[in-house]
Parts: C-alpha cells; structure tokens; sequence
C-alpha cells in the first residue's frame, strides 16, 4: 500500500486501523481527552507536518488521532513542538 504523506488514518484508505483507534477512542474515560476544538486543533497541526505518514507519527511512532486526542500529550517533534 502506498504510504500518505500528511494523512490521518482515516485520510490514508487505513480503514481497518482507524476503526480501531476510533474504538479506542470511544471507550476512552472523558476525562482523559482533550476537548473537542483541541483535539481539531491538533490534528490540522499535525496535518502540516513532515513526519506524519499514514496517521503515524515517524518521530515517536504513535497514531496521531490518539496522541492527539489525550489531554495530557503534546506533539513528540521536541525541536519543533507544533502543539
């Protein structure tokens, strides 16, 4: 499968892996998750960047519809923390 410079998971045709972080996602205590606009915010940030492949973070190996997602992360790119 081709790899998608600057997609998300569910940008990518990744239909099998965003199903899952989506499910992850939906179990996930409230109070662990960044609220709506900033879990948005993130994600366009995210979008813009050079290490993001496929929804996967080459910096740090995450997916980024979850990173993003969880309050208490910021972006794992230490010399250009986007987020």
């Amino acid at each position: 499968m081709k790899k998608c410079k600057r997609c998300l998971l569910s940008e990518a045709g990744e239909n099998k892996s965003y199903t899952t972080v989506r499910e992850y996602l939906d179990i996930l205590d409230d109070s662990l998750k960044a609220d709506d606009k900033t879990y948005k915010s993130r994600l366009d940030e995210c979008k813009k960047c050079d290490f993001l492949i496929s929804g996967m973070c080459l910096k740090c190996g995450c997916y980024v519809e979850i990173r993003a997602a969880l309050k208490d992360k910021h972006c794992a790119d230490y010399n250009n923390k986007i987020w």
